[in-house]
């Protein structure tokens, strides 16, 4: 029993009732977890009493698939975490302690021994650490971590720049206060992230290292972004510190805004890091590299080497790590071997897994050679390469080494993202080393790989995933025959997206049955987006018959969206008591948006009582929203208590901005100290917002030593808003060293948005040096718009080498919109060869939209050759998206490759698509099925 290991009688009480409902619906563990979208291993670890208490989320999620009561079970949780008492709910991880750095991925560092004759093991060979600026800001997120603030920071730099050793040394503090720190991997990184995140207990640290296999998921990153976020603004859970580790351009791709007619993949992600990136720079500058120095003096053999090969660059980390010499062998590897490499390479950047198949590395590489390499080889050339590859560097690193997937420990659901895929991976498979990785990204960017790269790909590559992401990218280089036959076996292999996208294709092609078939089974696997799609199809068809028998498919799979979306449908045709007895259904599946979307209807029916009763169930369903909705209804009704009371229980439940929202009602009333008391109340429970508003009301009653405390309150619990609006102020009224010390606090904190606005306002004023030097010190904290605007200010002035020097220093920081907008300003001037060089700089970069500007203004001046090249290049880049939204640049490409290109960039032949249905062996029902 729970109370025989320690827990207190609510939690044995609902562990019971779980069980109980358990039997009742008599569904074993496995049907459980599917049916609450749950792993297996969770629901066994909140029905077992030798297991911590189960989440909030957990426990709703297990009442609304046993159709217990949830606010009931909730309740029951609620008062087994009081009596528990803080601390002693133990989630997933250990003591920072118990761990070793290799375990975490750090670099080893240097040759395996420590010095001739040492004693040492290598496991123990280890450089000492030089702090650099990242790790004042890492060490301030630390500090706040011990005050008790829950903080999330995520490191952007280059393979081998010391991300994670700067993680692992800035976690050292914890280790004395007795924290935690949980890595998630196993069994793989995204499922053990979906299934344990929940868990996550006070006082650890999570450990996102190389976060694009978490955040970057586009089957779950977002979800997982959205875990991360409830974790950090959980007051019961904190505090906590969230670290992770980023190559630039990942950064890049999940904080840009997408195109209007993109859609947003990476919102949550977005959300998640925005003012959290932390830059990693790619070399030590002179205040580290004497500290490095004068380490060597005293005997740091590791670092003494190092330095007498990387003094002058001052790349000190990618040396211990091995990178230089990693280069060196592929410069300088066999015909054979360098080939695999670039097939490997390739692999990599259009988004191939991490273990290489190595049946797929041998056919890929074949075209990668020369005829005379080609006619050269010799039967045993395949042994040679690959054991040529795998001789170690520096660090332990070889450029391609065999690696063994960790195998699965349970059994995944059948829909589950763990099981497609699950024939892929089978005889040896390989791993490229990082730094050959991310060089291939850039060395090898405006390349598109041979012909023998796509067939390996389509006869080798299994995993779903794999074969998708590689369609995707086939598709952006135009080989559009490669892509279809990917995308294809992508869905037979059981690719959710894959088949989607068959879907709404074959929806626009006419075929409407073979459409409803496809995304149905994509259905099947998780992902109901195209019955959406589909759906909404019909409605602009006007055929509402046929959207809502989709949108109930949707539903039979527990999507209440759908049901949202039938009773939208079902209002607008007038039909109000349809609409309600399909919210209902909603909100028996626990959607709390539906009820307060009956509330509405309710209200505007007249009926305020009924409405109110809505709200109130959604509030016992934890909804704060809904006392927000309440609290509005009182104050209309002018109830001021009543809508008073409503906005404390929010409060009470943890909804701050429902106190700054009456906190503005009373101080247009007039009352001023109510009004501060509710802000200070706010602020007590972590809502720094509040204190900017009470810095505001201070400064505008002239006390601007109140102002400034206040704000430093905020800027100390995270909030920087009222700093860097302060920095302007002081700016403005003539206090530059103010401005400047203000800005410069912001930047502790990771907000470099002050430092940016005082570069610019500098400029303006003629003081470019200042200008540039603040410019530069935000990009540091990754924030690039003052270099951006300083870029075109100095180009209207004139000064044009200034301003590419600017826009590239931007672009080397992940922001090329001044070099494309450079670039389309020199050509409209006529400066065409200077245009070229910045547009293709920036596809350098990663960005290809200047290139396709120019080759349409090309093509409408007449120039057809010089614009044939340029898209050419731009098919070739990855940037040749056909549902780009100009219209222009689709006909150009219509025009020149109306069925694509082959791989050398010819036109391909004509060529007829498959016409019959894939048929996924993961589909969970009949998708053939009316």
């Amino acid at each position: 029993m729970d109370e025989q290991n320690g827990h207190s009688p609510q939690l044995t009480e609902l562990r019971g009732k779980l069980a109980d409902g358990l039997a009742q619906s008599r569904l074993s563990q496995t049907q459980l977890a599917q049916r609450a979208g749950l792993g297996r291993t969770t629901v066994s670890q909140a029905l077992s009493p030798q297991k911590p208490m189960p989440s909030a989320e957990t426990v709703a999620a297990l009442s609304r698939a046993l159709q217990l009561p949830e606010a009931e079970m909730l309740a029951l949780r609620r008062t087994a975490v009081q009596q528990a008492g803080p601390g002693t709910i133990e989630g997933p991880g250990r003591p920072i302690g118990e761990w070793a750095p290799y375990d975490l991925e750090v670099h080893r560092a240097g040759p395996g021994l420590t010095a001739a004759g040492s004693e040492l093991s290598e496991e123990r060979a280890w450089p000492a650490y030089v702090r650099r600026e990242h790790d004042r800001v890492l060490g301030k997120a630390v500090d706040d971590a011990i005050a008790g603030r829950s903080r999330i920071l995520v490191l952007v730099g280059a393979s081998s720049t010391g991300k994670t050793r700067a993680c692992w040394e800035a976690v050292q503090p914890l280790a004395d206060q007795g924290w935690r720190l949980w890595h998630p991997f196993d069994p793989t990184r995204t499922q053990a992230a979906l299934e344990q995140l929940h868990r996550v207990g006070p006082r650890t640290v999570v450990w996102l290292n190389e976060a694009q296999h978490y955040l970057g998921d586009r089957a779950v990153g977002e979800q997982i972004a959205a875990a991360v976020h409830l974790l950090l603004v959980s007051r019961e859970r904190g505090p906590v510190l969230v670290l992770g580790t980023l190559w630039p351009e990942y950064a890049t791709r999940y904080t840009a805004l997408p195109m209007a007619v993109e859609p947003d993949l990476h919102s949550r992600v977005r959300e998640l890091l925005a003012g959290k990136l932390l830059a990693v720079p790619d070399a030590f500058d002179a205040p580290a590299l004497a500290a490095a120095r004068a380490l060597a003096e005293d005997g740091d053999w590791l670092l003494a080497d190092a330095l007498t090969r990387a003094h002058a660059d001052g790349r000190i980390t990618q040396d211990l790590a091995g990178a230089p010499e990693l280069l060196n062998r592929y410069q300088h590897a066999g015909p054979a071997a360098k080939a695999v490499l670039q097939a490997a390479m390739d692999a990599r950047r259009l988004g191939v897994g991490l273990h290489l198949p190595q049946a797929f590395l041998t056919d890929a590489s074949t075209d990668y050679l020369s005829q005379l390499d080609y006619d050269q080889l010799t039967d045993g050339w395949t042994e040679q390469a690959y054991a040529e590859l795998a001789k170690p560097v520096h660090g332990k690193q070889a450029p391609l080494r065999q690696t063994s997937p960790r195998p699965m420990r349970r059994p995944p659901a059948p829909a589950s993202v763990a099981t497609t895929g699950a024939g892929a991976g089978r005889g040896p498979q390989f791993r490229l080393a990082d730094y050959l990785e991310q060089h291939g990204r850039t060395s090898r960017r405006r390349l598109c790989p041979p012909a023998s790269f796509w067939h390996a790909a389509l006869t080798h590559l299994a995993h779903p995933d794999d074969l998708n992401r590689v369609a995707d990218e086939a598709e952006k280089r135009l080989r559009l025959q490669w892509a279809h036959h990917l995308r294809y076996k992508a869905a037979a292999h059981g690719s959710p997206m894959a088949l989607a996208l068959l879907a709404v294709l074959r929806a626009e092609a006419g075929d409407s049955d073979g459409a409803e078939v496809l995304a149905r089974q994509a259905a099947g696997l998780g992902d109901t987006n195209a019955l959406h799609q589909l759906a909404m199809m019909r409605e602009e068809a006007e055929d509402w018959d046929g959207a809502e028998a989709l949108l109930y498919q949707a539903v039979d799979l527990g999507d209440t969206h759908a049901l949202r979306r039938l009773a939208m449908i079902r209002e607008q045709a007038g039909d109000r008591d349809g609409a309600e007895a399909l919210l209902y259904q909603a909100v028996d599946l626990g959607d709390t948006d539906a009820l307060r979307r009956l509330a509405i209807i309710r209200e505007q029916a007249g009926d305020r009582d009924g409405a109110e009763a809505l709200l109130y169930r959604a509030v016992d369903l934890g909804d704060t929203d809904a006392l927000r909705q309440l609290a509005e209804m009182r104050e209309e009704a002018e109830d001021r208590d009543g809508a008073e009371a409503l906005i404390q229980q929010a409060a009470d439940l943890g909804d701050t901005d429902a106190l700054r929202h009456l906190a503005v009602t009373r101080e247009r009333a007039g009352d001023r100290d109510g009004a501060e008391a509710l802000l200070r109340q706010a602020a007590g429970l972590g809502a720094t917002d509040a204190l900017h508003q009470l810095a505001e009301m201070w400064e505008e009653a002239g006390d601007r030593d109140g102002a400034e405390a206040l704000i430093q309150q905020a800027a100390d619990l995270g909030d920087t808003d009222a700093l860097h609006q302060l920095a302007v102020t002081r700016e403005r009224a003539g206090d530059r060293d103010g401005a400047e010390a203000l800005a410069r606090k912001a930047v502790v904190y990771g907000d470099a948005i002050a430092l940016c606005r005082l570069a610019v306002m500098r400029e303006s004023a003629g003081d470019q040096a200042s200008a540039e030097t603040l410019a530069r010190h935000a990009a540091a904290y990754s924030d690039t718009d003052a270099l951006r605007q300083l870029a075109m200010m100095r180009e209207e002035a004139g000064d044009r080498d200034g301003a590419e020097a600017l826009s590239l220093q931007a672009a080397d920081r992940g922001d090329t919109i001044a070099l494309c907008q450079l670039a389309v300003t020199r050509e409209k001037a006529g400066d065409w060869a200077s245009a070229e060089t910045l547009a293709r700089q920036a596809a350098d970069h990663g960005d290809t939209g200047a290139l396709r500007q120019l080759a349409v203004m090309r093509e409408s001046a007449g120039d057809l050759a010089n614009a044939t090249i340029l898209a050419r290049a731009v098919a070739d880049y990855g940037g040749a998206s056909v549902d780009y939204e100009h219209t222009a640049w689709a006909s150009m490409l219509r025009m020149r490759w109306p069925h694509g290109m082959d791989p050398d960039g010819t036109p391909t032949a004509p060529w007829q698509p498959t016409t019959d249905i894939p048929r996924s062996s993961l589909a969970t029902f009949d998708a053939s099925a009316p």
